[in-house]
């Protein structure tokens, strides 16, 4: 498995685009707007890879000079379970901490909370709904 920066605008970040839509955004009846995407160009993503095949993604955004908030992550259904997240988290945390960045904060689906606090995340306060769905904030320090 490959892990890389993906860089807004190229055919990856197309690729991508179309991986976030299919496991996050359209179980939920919803689609990316253009303010949306047009926000994204500054942001960090990343991509994991057999082959041409992207198995999985996310992003980094920065909240501060100090914090990046980790977005968007989605694993391909049948690989679930096989370590590409595991493998995306860590590419993401050492990515943040070679810019400098001392913390990672995200707001973490209830049904992935599990997930995270094996990665070593702490929730941070009460569960709160976005997008329909329950969410934690949760954090780890870099």
């Amino acid at each position: 498995m490959a892990l890389k920066i993906v860089d807004y605008g190229t055919d990856e970040y197309k690729q991508m685009l179309k991986l976030r839509n299919e496991i996050l955004r359209k179980p939920l009846g919803l689609e990316f707007s253009q303010d949306e995407l047009e926000k994204e160009k500054t942001n960090m993503h990343m991509a994991a890879y057999e082959d041409e095949r992207m198995l999985g993604c996310c992003m980094l955004v920065e909240e501060d000079p100090q914090t990046v908030r980790l977005r968007q992550m989605a694993v391909v259904n049948d690989v679930q379970g096989k370590g590409i997240g595991r493998a995306l988290m860590q590419f993401a945390e050492n990515l943040a901490r070679d810019r400098g960045y001392k913390r990672i904060t995200m707001h973490a689906r209830k049904n992935a909370l599990g997930f995270y606090e094996k990665m070593g995340y702490k929730k941070s306060g009460e569960e709160f709904v976005e997008i329909t769905i329950a969410h934690y904030v949760m954090e780890k320090e870099l």
